[in-house]
C-alpha cells in the first residue's frame, strides 16, 4: 500500500475514533444532566426554560411599571431611533395624561367594586333577618360578610349596637363613590324600623333595583365598546402611517424631526389628533352617564 493512501486511512481511522469519543461523551453528559434532574425535582426541568423566563420576567416588569412609564420609554425609544430630543419631551409631557388616564380608571373600577359589596351587602342582610336575627345584629353579621359599608362601617355598626342613628350613619357612608345604594338601604331601615314594615322585603327589591342598575350600566358600557375602539384605532393611525413610511425608505421620523416643515406638522398634528380623542371620549363618557 503507498505511503498517502496509508496516510489517509490513519486519518479517517482517527477522525471515526474522535467521533466515538465525542458521542460516548455526551451521551454520559446527557446522563449526568438527567441524573441530577431525577434527583433535583423528580424528573421535571430544574428551572423554567429561557421563553418563560423572558416571559416572566417581562410579566412582572409590566406589573411594576406603571402605564405612564411606557410614555417616557417610548419617547426615549424613538428619540434615540430619530436622534432628536423632541420625542423624549413629547413622552415626559405625556406622563402626567396617563398618569391621570390611569387614575380615572382605577377609581372607577374601586366604585364598581364598591357597588357590587353594597349589593352583596343588601342580600346578606335580607338572609340574616330572614334568620330570625334583630335588624342591628344582622347588619353586624352582614358586615362582616361583605365589604359593602367601607370607611363608614365602625360608625354604622356603633350605631346599630348601641341604638344610635343608623340610617343617618349609613346616609353618610353612601357619600363613598359607588356607594349610593347605601341610601335605599337607611330608607328601608327607616321604613321597618318606623313602621314596623318587613325589612326583608324592602331589601330584596332594593337589591333587584340594584342588581338591575348595575346590569344596565354593562349593557351600556358593552354597546361603547365598539366607539372606543374605533377612537382608539382612529389614534394609532399616524403611527401606522409612520411605520409604512419607514417600510417604503421615506425615512418619515427624519422629516418630523429634523426639518422645520415637519416640526410643523408634528406639532399641528399632536394638538388635532389630541382634541379629537379628546372629543371622541367625551361623547363616548356623555353617552355613559346618559
Amino acid at each position: 500500500m503507498a505511503i498517502g493512501e496509508t496516510t489517509d486511512v490513519h486519518v479517517s481511522v482517527a477522525m471515526a475514533c474522535a467521533g466515538i469519543a465525542a458521542w460516548l461523551m455526551s451521551g454520559r453528559r446527557a446522563g449526568a444532566r438527567r441524573a441530577r434532574l431525577l434527583l433535583a425535582g423528580g424528573g421535571a426541568e430544574a428551572g423554567p426554560p429561557r421563553q418563560e423566563w423572558v416571559g416572566a420576567t417581562w410579566r412582572r416588569l409590566r406589573e411594576r411599571m406603571r402605564p405612564e412609564a411606557w410614555s417616557l420609554v417610548a419617547g426615549l425609544v424613538i428619540a434615540v431611533i430619530g436622534s432628536s430630543v423632541v420625542p423624549l419631551l413629547l413622552g415626559a409631557a405625556g406622563v402626567p395624561l396617563l398618569g391621570r388616564v390611569r387614575r380615572a380608571s382605577e377609581a372607577r373600577r374601586a366604585r364598581e367594586q364598591r357597588g357590587d359589596a353594597v349589593i352583596a351587602l343588601c342580600g346578606a342582610l335580607a338572609g340574616e333577618v330572614r334568620a330570625g336575627r334583630q335588624p342591628g345584629e344582622a347588619l353586624r353579621g352582614a358586615a362582616r360578610d361583605s365589604d359593602g359599608l367601607g370607611d363608614g362601617q365602625p360608625v354604622v355598626l356603633a350605631a346599630a349596637r348601641f341604638g344610635g342613628d343608623v340610617p343617618g350613619a349609613l346616609t353618610e357612608a353612601a357619600r363613598q363613590p359607588g356607594a349610593d345604594g347605601l341610601v335605599g338601604l337607611a330608607a328601608c331601615w327607616c321604613v321597618a324600623v318606623d313602621r314596623g314594615a318587613g325589612l326583608a322585603a324592602g331589601l330584596d327589591r332594593l337589591e333587584g333595583a340594584l342588581r338591575a342598575e348595575r346590569d344596565q350600566k354593562a349593557d351600556m358600557r358593552a354597546q361603547l365598546a365598539g366607539s372606543r375602539s374605533t377612537a382608539s384605532m382612529l389614534a394609532g393611525l399616524p403611527v401606522l402611517g409612520l411605520l409604512l413610511g419607514t417600510a417604503l425608505g421615506a425615512d418619515p421620523l427624519h422629516v418630523l424631526l429634523h426639518t422645520g416643515p415637519g416640526l410643523g406638522c408634528l406639532l399641528v398634528g399632536g394638538a388635532l389628533e389630541g382634541v379629537g380623542l379628546w372629543w371622541a371620549l367625551r361623547i363616548v363618557r356623555g353617552a355613559e352617564a346618559a
